[in-house]
């Protein structure tokens, strides 16, 4: 079934545990988290959403409850229409959610982006590490408890300390694993970190 409004609507109707999202832009839906998956499949088989465009996750704050909220943004290929399906999660410490690699092969590295940046463990992942920080690092970069300055860690990786001159240095506002090199033909249009102190050995000539 290709998506359209009456589709929509007996979207709502077939699954009385959708309510509708505030959203600006593609219609929006929350689930509860243990109806997640019921939902994304139906939303593939049925309704033509074939696309997973994107997962990500929210942290409505360290004092919300529920704290975290992953969210699914769909694309209809056919249709070319969009849907984006929200569920809370239930533990505020350790927020679990259910992969969805096993309808989207996609999910994967998606999946793997949200536990490394907001802690979130997906059930059943086939491969569930970190993707851009190191292993065991103990923090969660996309949480809002997290400072904007960064934690000073120690490297583990021996290329990367030989490179910065240190062992130990702030991630990610001080170069951390964001920020790559410049190129000259980047340099307007990368941004660059504030704190550039850790990378003026690298960058003297021989």
């Amino acid at each position: 079934m290709i998506p359209t409004d009456d589709s929509l609507t007996s979207l709502k109707e077939k699954f009385s545990h959708l309510n509708e999202r505030p959203s600006s832009d593609w219609p929006s839906f929350d689930t509860p988290v243990g109806e997640l998956l019921l939902t994304l499949q139906a939303l593939e088989d049925e309704y033509d959403f074939d696309m997973l465009v994107d997962v990500t996750a929210i942290d409505n704050g360290v004092d919300a409850s529920p704290r975290f909220t992953v969210v699914y943004h769909l694309y209809s290929t056919n249709a070319h229409q969009y849907i984006r399906v929200a569920a809370d999660l239930e533990d505020d410490e350790n927020p679990v959610a259910p992969t969805a690699t096993a309808i989207w092969p996609a999910a994967d590295w998606h999946e793997r982006e949200c536990f490394d940046m907001f802690g979130i463990r997906f059930e059943g992942h086939p491969d569930l590490r970190r993707i851009l920080m190191w292993d065991g690092y103990p923090h969660f970069p996309l949480r809002k408890d997290f400072p904007l300055a960064g934690f000073e860690n120690e490297l583990a990786d021996e290329e990367v300390a030989e490179v910065t001159g240190t062992k130990v240095k702030p991630a990610p506002m001080a170069g951390g694993p964001f920020v790559a090199p410049q190129a000259d033909f980047m340099t307007k249009r990368e941004p660059r970190a504030k704190d550039e102190s850790w990378n003026e050995k690298s960058e003297k000539p021989e």
